[in-house]
């Protein structure tokens, strides 16, 4: 839940003994903090780059003058702000439980009942939120921390009064797709309005009674565009809330009997949330009277209510707090803590220069042990610096393949680089195993920011694991080079550190139709979306029906719902609709299932899909069906590109094998990062991490695989990148780039 200290942070702040890291983003750290009193408080400090903008200040300021206008017993309440201080900072009563994202998404869905209670208590912070004057506009799972007496809603950095002209502006969409209100998602600004919390209200409820949010995922523009006119998916809950009170819960009636007398279920609740008109809405003070009498809280007393895995979560976490020791201030603090909290005295930094090796540790390990031998002018110089690349892969999850492919082909580009004799420095690879799972990334992740000698981090191998630890590599300012994972969150949020080395998963798909046009498949083409791949695939949908209209074709457009087996129906309802062309949209199993389908009916025409399909599962399984598939790729076969000849002839002689798919776009990242590094380094000192990310971003290289080349302003990769593979006996051929241009 927490973490441990970077030896840059500070040992105070306002009054507060800082503890440990309980979170840090683009704009900040939240820290975990003590007051004199002992009490603990959750410390939001804002960035000092982000301080300097009178704009941003301004915003601060009204996010903690509006927190401090909602009192609730279901509100975390402020207990000190400082918004003009030169690093401006927030303290909340610190809670010790999960937020509903993550004790859902880690433990499934909450039963029905703790559903009905944690729909009362939060319709009754917002009911002080909305008797402040103040609409929330960012009711989200993320922003609501469970404990043991109830919720807490968190976060309002984006509440605005109910008068306030600010929010009337259009064209703004302000909160979180997927929870917003149809007002919101069309930016009415003036139609938004304490019955917009209540629609985002229903969203989170039917998340955390599915475990999915009611309108589904994908692209904001599909999310809004659902919000606003799709109905929400609450199937299921029903069900639930039907077995909970005693069976037949399949039934509407039914569920509506467990509310007992006086009250609805939770079915219809939501639905009552859910309605696109805000005046069909029921507003916070109505919740009372609406919900189930028997899930009344007494007054300041305590309800059971979470399942016993979210409780474990909660018991656990108090006693971790509870074991935290009182620690003294960091060695070197900054000039920002309180006077009672200055850094300790010369005699005090010896002794503690005294305790041995693990005070060291906690300081930084050997960078800090070389750093603190520099101020002891009697003894002997620090050792050498070997500069370093990290690695970190997934060297023994679903991925290792992949992530093995790419540790070797950086560990070829520094033995390479360390081979010249004209070599301006030394380098070194360090490699972390993450194993491709989000769980185990940012442990990984921590072992290379901690090493001082690591200059950039070529990694991680999947999606899972990347989007687990960016904002870690970001706080750091540590340039990561992605070279495999290419989801959409890695190109809908701009990071500070991050540069990404191939095309994304999105763009993977625009040369489909293109491959059509030059093939003069002017027909009508089937595209098929399987909801098993979640966001890829609708990503992929729909950014090859956008493409197929640019050029004049109107696609036959189906979706099949997630873990669909038998293909036959809708393969066969695409082929009474005349088309001459398949696209799938999906992961490699959905495909060979429909490989064997559409060779059945006799399909010959073009078949294509983009790379998560290049897979051996999809060969298995479909057999003599998946010969002649296309797909996209951001990988190359280098064995079968000339320019790529001299790598594979040394990658086969340094590791006895043929290099994998994306060894050869991993040797030339580490290239590209040598390359700015020796530009860049003077008098033997390499450059700052956060001046690399820039010098990176700015660089343009010529590989094996591809030219790189960067937009500078969030580093996603500005080049084309995108290859072509097929299916010929029984194999992956790679066939080239794939076609930009008809």
């Amino acid at each position: 839940m927490s973490e441990r200290l970077l030896p840059t942070d500070p040992a105070s702040i306002g009054g507060h003994r800082l503890l440990a890291r309980l979170g840090a983003g683009g704009m900040g750290v939240v820290y975990l903090g003590r007051t004199e009193a002992g009490s603990l408080a959750a410390v939001k400090v804002i960035q000092a780059e982000y301080a300097d903008e009178p704009d941003f200040r301004a915003r601060f300021r009204r996010e903690v003058e509006t927190a401090r206008r909602v009192t609730s017993p279901w509100a975390v309440p402020v207990t000190g702000a400082d918004p003009d201080a030169d690093k401006p900072w927030l303290a909340t009563a610190f809670v010790p439980g999960p937020s509903l994202e993550e004790a859902v998404s880690h433990h499934g869905p909450l039963p029905a009942r703790s559903v009905r209670v944690l729909a009362r208590m939060l319709a009754a912070a917002l009911r002080e939120v909305h008797a402040a004057g103040l609409i929330h506009r960012d009711v989200k799972p993320a922003n609501v921390l469970l404990a043991m007496d109830g919720p807490r809603l968190i976060d309002f950095g984006i509440a605005r009064a109910t008068d306030e002209t600010a929010i009337t502006s259009t064209d703004l969409i302000v909160g979180t797709p997927g929870f917003l209100s149809p007002e919101q998602a069309e930016a009415r600004g003036a139609e938004v309005g304490p019955a917009s919390d209540i629609f985002s209200l229903g969203c989170l409820l039917a998340y955390a009674a599915t475990g999915r949010p009611p309108f589904g995922t994908g692209t904001v523009d599909a999310l809004l565009y659902r919000t606003v006119h799709d109905e929400p998916d609450l199937s299921g809950i029903e069900a639930a809330e039907g077995a909970e009170n005693g069976g037949n819960g399949g039934n509407a009636e039914n569920g509506e009997n467990a509310a007992g007398a006086g009250g609805v279920g939770l079915p219809t609740l939501l639905r009552l949330c859910l309605a696109k008109d805000p005046a069909d809405r029921p507003t916070a003070e109505q919740f009372d009277s609406v919900l189930l009498i028997e899930d009344a809280v007494p007054e300041g007393g305590h309800i059971d209510w979470l399942p016993e895995d979210v409780v474990r979560i909660i018991a656990d976490r108090s006693s971790e707090m509870l074991a935290l020791p009182d620690i003294e201030p960091t060695v070197g603090d900054s000039g920002n803590a309180p006077k009672d909290t200055q850094p300790a005295s010369t005699g005090r930094r010896r002794l503690l220069l005294a305790s041995g090796a693990a005070v060291l540790l906690a300081a930084g390990g050997a960078a800090a042990w070389a750093g603190l031998r520099d101020d002891d002018k009697g003894g002997s110089a620090p050792r050498a610096r070997r500069w370093a690349i990290g690695v970190q892969a997934d060297l023994s999850g679903p991925r290792r393949a992949a992530g093995e492919a790419q540790e070797r082909g950086a560990r070829l580009a520094v033995e390479q680089f360390n081979a010249r004799r004209d070599k301006p420095f030394e380098l070194t690879l360090k490699t972390v195993d993450d194993g491709g799972a989000a769980g185990r990334a940012p442990a990984a992740a921590k072992k290379l920011i901690q090493d001082a000698d690591v200059l950039a981090v070529l990694g991680p191998t999947s999606d899972e694991a990347a989007n687990a630890v960016l904002g870690t590599y970001d706080e750091a300012l540590l340039p990561l080079l992605s070279v495999s994972a290419g989801g959409l969150l890695l190109t809908t949020q701009e990071y500070r550190s991050f540069v990404h080395c191939r095309p994304s998963d999105a763009a993977l798909n625009l040369p489909i139709s293109v491959y059509l046009m030059k093939q003069k498949v002017t027909g009508r083409p089937g595209l098929l979306q399987d909801r098993t791949a979640q966001t890829y695939a609708q990503e992929a949908a729909g950014i090859n029906n956008t493409m197929l209209r640019k050029f004049g074709l109107q696609a036959y457009p189906r979706v099949i719902p997630a873990g669909t087996e038998d293909m036959e129906p809708v393969v066969a309802d695409m082929l009474r609709a005349r088309i001459d062309s398949f696209i799938y949209t999906g992961y490699a199993r959905g495909a060979a299932l429909v490989a064997r389908e559409l060779a059945a009916a006799g399909f010959d025409r073009p078949r294509l899909a983009s790379q998560a399909v290049i897979d051996p599962e999809f060969l298995e399984l479909a057999g003599d069906a998946a010969e002649g598939w296309l797909m996209t790729a951001s990988f190359i076969d280098p064995a079968a590109v000339p320019a790529a000849a001299t790598f594979t002839a040394a990658f086969r002689k340094r590791f006895g094998a043929t290099p994998g798919y994306y060894a050869a776009e991993a040797y030339d990242t580490v290239n590209l990062v040598v390359q700015e590094l020796v530009k860049a380094t003077k008098g033997g000192r390499p450059p700052q991490r956060q001046k690399l990310v820039g010098l990176l971003r700015k660089g343009r290289y010529k590989g094996v695989t591809k030219q790189f080349s960067f937009r500078p302003d969030d580093g996603q990769f500005d080049g084309w990148g995108i290859s072509l593979h097929q299916v010929e006996g029984g194999r992956f051929r790679f066939l080239g780039d794939a076609p930009s241009e008809v």
